[in-house]
């Protein structure tokens, strides 16, 4: 045999051309090289096949390619064979190849393990020449699948090439045989390319319980045969192989629990959903029963507890191409009586999370309340257990809770005041969405039971740790309210009421529910204003847009029908005295309640259909000795001129309020006219949130409410329904200031009276006869009755005196400037008679004309 395998190999090895020739000189020097060189190339060949002829039983038949297999390099392969005396690990590494003519050369090395063992191998060392994904030239191919050493290597499960300098992963057979097969063109082959550690290993960790006949991986666990133990994925800690199905069947007993938990866990990552390789868990014996989980790629402790008896794991990889190395798991499952009972949980409002020991979630009725309770109420808890309670509150684009918590029974006992091991613990920001366990805003421990507790939105979490200790535990009682986002000191009965006191705080903001976020339809939600007597209540609107459905120009008074703010001012008697009624684009304009109105209140409605995003406003509770007003009463007058501050100049930019009230004898009414408008602000797109003119015609009504630049003819001339006039002009901090406005107001009487003045001819309006030709628009728009027929001149009776003395003045200025005239024209001729008789030569001798022109100047004179 070996002499066979010596002459094979040397045939195989093809003699230079060199050596062929005929040996001259130094022939027989070459000759001696040749062969010495072939007997060192044939000693590993030689040692193959002692190897070999003692594992010539075993007759593995080895076919990797589809294409003509690549040469054999003679006697390159490896068989490593398990016995019950011989070692049961070892190593192995690359042939020895000498390839001049760079032939394609493949060697196979196979492992096979005793019945009850398997095979693991780990690279130790690996430098091959190409570079993953293109192994074409030199590669090492792994099968681990193979359950039968006598089939094909082409018909069995292919684990994967690899190439490069990057290890591959530890690799277990899924049965006893695991074969590598190397691949390479090179023309020198050395030992150092790839080297590792094989062993046999014990296969019973891989027999969890009674297997199924038909499945490598299915086993069913009886708590009577084996109350606990390890389970792992078929070949963990290797590569777990593709197109597995494997399931795992807890059946307990009457009572049990069954915790199966995960140290180890590495499976492909193929999203959030696991759509490849994953791990499923069910609340009972099979696939029917409910889902606790599905599971992949890494994780670290991850425990699952059975509701009842029953617990079924399903282990499942695809069929795919894709190279992964994945390890599987490696896990530990238990029966057990001493589980929290969940009894105490059923038995009320809150329901048990699968998967879970004693956790529990409380989810919301729309503003419902209940109680909470510790493991085993009313008797004491069990030592180390530790339970989550997730109590949610309603958050949709109708509702938005909060959680409020009252303690009604409390006894943790704890040997230290920090409260380390016994406690609980509340999160009131849903800190379990960031998983920020560490970041609690409360822990409790000891006898003293807590005070009550709100969440600042909708979710709020308590975690209970028992420790080493045992006690009676809790009774807690949880009630949702609901969560309008507004600031300010809330209705004891959940209503959106809110109320706002100068005592504690003399500015502040205040908004719609739920603001910046749309509000909820169907909502009514008052805020009242409380002030101090001696002072005065100021709102100013920083945003404002409510629904708009219907097609309205401008969101005042009347037009609101959908959704919309009141205000009132509130007397001291509690009469209430509507301000204003607000809706759509058109913010309010600044508000500060009257002199001795100390008290105000906001109404703020919405129907059932469709939602916005609400406002924002500023309060705040000025004292009246400070808010100087820059208007004032006006009495005795026929008619006036009110303008703004500063006018014609543009008002300042900074809070300003002036009143004025304007008052006609009785049976009298006042007519108000703009006759100049420019405040900033557009009531159709913004409304007045910086500025605002109002006007009231009528003071038991609420006012017209102005700004922007263009008025119409109902609001640039105001008729009042009595004899009393309102205009009132306000700016906030943040107003920018424009030209302001200038109004002309007049005492009249209406057409059905007798006219005793000067009655307009369009109007029909009955005015002073005083007013005529005054230059003002006295008749209202369109009516110049009172300016017509005007003279240059007003008549004698109209201030003769002041006439006779401007006529005296007009001469006199007439005949002084014409005598200056006189005068400056005879000092200018005198002048020029003067320079003719000294510089004019005599007739005889003619001017020459100057050799050069001088330059001429001209000066510009700007026209006036």
């Amino acid at each position: 045999m070996i002499t066979t395998s010596f002459e094979k190999a040397t045939r195989s090895v093809k003699m230079p051309d060199a050596f062929r020739q005929e040996p001259e000189s130094n022939g027989a020097v070459i000759w001696c090289l040749y062969h010495l060189m072939s007997v060192i190339l044939m000693v590993p060949y030689l040692i193959a096949s002692v190897s070999g002829s003692a594992s010539n039983s075993v007759g593995v038949h080895h076919s990797l390619f589809t294409h003509p297999p690549p040469t054999r390099a003679p006697k390159c392969d490896r068989m490593f064979i398990s016995n019950a005396v011989g070692r049961k690990n070892g190593t192995f590494e690359a042939p020895l190849i000498f390839n001049p003519m760079n032939h394609s050369r493949q060697c196979i090395f196979t492992f096979i393990a005793a019945e009850d063992e398997r095979v693991r191998v780990t690279f130790n060392k690996f430098n091959l020449r190409d570079s993953p994904p293109e192994c074409n030239n030199e590669f090492v191919d792994l099968y681990t699948e193979i359950d039968d050493p006598l089939i094909d290597l082409i018909k069995t499960p292919f684990g994967g090439r690899y190439c490069g300098r990057i290890l591959p992963r530890t690799r277990i057979s899924m049965y006893q045989t695991l074969v590598i097969g190397f691949h390479t063109d090179v023309t020198v082959e050395t030992s150092d390319i790839f080297q590792g550690t094989y062993e046999f290993v014990n296969a019973s960790k891989y027999e969890i319980g009674t297997p199924a006949p038909s499945s490598v991986c299915t086993f069913t666990i009886y708590h009577d045969r084996k109350k606990e133990g390890s389970f792992v994925s078929p070949t963990y800690p290797g590569v777990y192989p593709k197109n597995l199905n494997c399931q795992y069947r807890f059946l307990g007993g009457a009572g049990q629990r069954v915790r199966v938990e995960f140290m180890d866990f590495d499976l492909f990552y193929g999203g959030p959903h696991c759509p490849f390789d994953h791990v499923k868990v069910y609340d009972g014996s099979s696939s029917e029963d409910p889902l606790i989980g599905t599971y992949c790629g890494q994780r670290r402790n991850l425990m699952v507890y059975s509701s009842a008896e029953n617990l079924y794991v399903e282990f499942k990889t695809l069929k795919r191409t894709a190279d992964t190395q994945n390890r599987g798991f490696s896990g530990f499952f238990e029966f057990s009586e001493v589980f929290v009972n969940l009894a105490f949980i059923g038995k009320h409002d809150a329901q048990h999370i699968r998967g879970t020991e004693c956790d529990q979630k409380v989810l919301s009725k729309q503003e419902s309340n209940g109680t909470v309770y510790s493991p085993n109420w009313p008797f004491l808890y069990y030592s180390h257990i530790m339970c989550r309670y997730y109590i949610y509150g309603m958050e949709d684009a109708q509702n938005l809770e909060k959680v409020r918590l009252e303690f009604d029974k409390f006894d943790i006992p704890n040997n230290d005041e920090e409260c380390n091991e016994a406690y609980l613990k509340l999160y009131l920001q849903g800190q379990e969405e960031r998983h920020a366990v560490d970041e609690y805003d409360h822990v409790f421990c000891g006898e003293v039971v807590p005070p009550p507790v709100v969440s600042e939105g909708p979710r709020l979490m308590m975690i209970f740790s028992s420790g080493s200790s045992q006690g009676k535990g809790f009774k807690v009682r949880y009630t949702f309210q609901t969560d309008y986002r507004v600031p300010g000191t809330p209705s004891p009965n959940g209503k959106c009421h809110f109320t706002y006191k100068s005592e504690s705080r003399k500015t502040g903001e205040f908004n719609s529910p739920r603001y910046p976020a749309n509000y909820p339809s169907n909502t009514y939600c008052q805020y009242i204003f409380k002030g101090l007597p001696g002072e005065q209540v100021q709102f100013v609107f920083n945003y404002f847009k409510t629904k708009r459905l219907l097609s309205t120009s401008s969101g005042y008074n009347e037009m609101c029908t959908e959704d919309w703010i009141e205000i009132f001012e509130v007397y001291p008697s509690g009469r209430e005295n509507k301000f204003g009624k607000y809706c759509s684009k058109t913010a309010p304009g600044p508000i500060v309640s009257d002199v001795g109105i100390h008290d105000m209140k906001v109404v703020f409605r919405t129907d059932k259909v469709e939602v916005a995003s609400g406002f924002s406003a500023t309060y705040l509770f000025i004292s009246s000795a400070q808010n100087l007003d820059c208007g004032g009463n006006i009495t005795g007058s026929a008619n006036g001129i009110i303008t703004s501050p500063s006018f014609p100049s543009k008002y300042e930019a900074h809070r300003q309020l002036c009143n004025w009230y304007i008052t006609v004898r009785p049976f009298h009414k006042v007519l108000f006219l703009f006759d100049f408008f420019l405040i900033e602000g557009e009531p159709d797109e913004r409304g007045c949130p910086g500025a605002v003119v109002r006007v009231w015609s009528d003071l038991s009504q609420p006012p017209i409410e102005l700004c922007g630049e263009k008025l119409t003819n109902d609001t640039r001339q105001i008729l009042s329904s009595s004899s009393v006039l309102k205009l009132q002009f306000v700016t906030a901090d943040k107003a920018v200031g424009s030209g302001g406005f200038k109004a002309v107001w007049t005492e009249v009487q209406e057409a059905d009276t007798v006219c005793k003045g000067l009655l307009c001819g369009q109007s029909g309006f009955c005015i002073s006869s005083s007013l005529k030709c005054n230059k003002l628009p006295n008749c209202g728009i369109n009516d110049d009755t009172d300016e017509k027929n005007c003279k240059k001149f007003p008549p004698q009776h109209c201030g003769a005196k002041e006439v006779h003395m401007d006529m005296y003045l007009v001469v006199g200025l007439s005949v002084g400037a014409a005598a200056f005239s006189i005068l400056a024209l005879c000092a200018i001729c005198h002048r020029k008679r003067k320079r003719r008789r000294d510089h004019v030569p005599p007739f005889e001798h003619r001017p020459q004309p100057p050799r050069e022109v001088p330059s001429m100047h001209f000066m510009s004179v700007d026209s006036v």
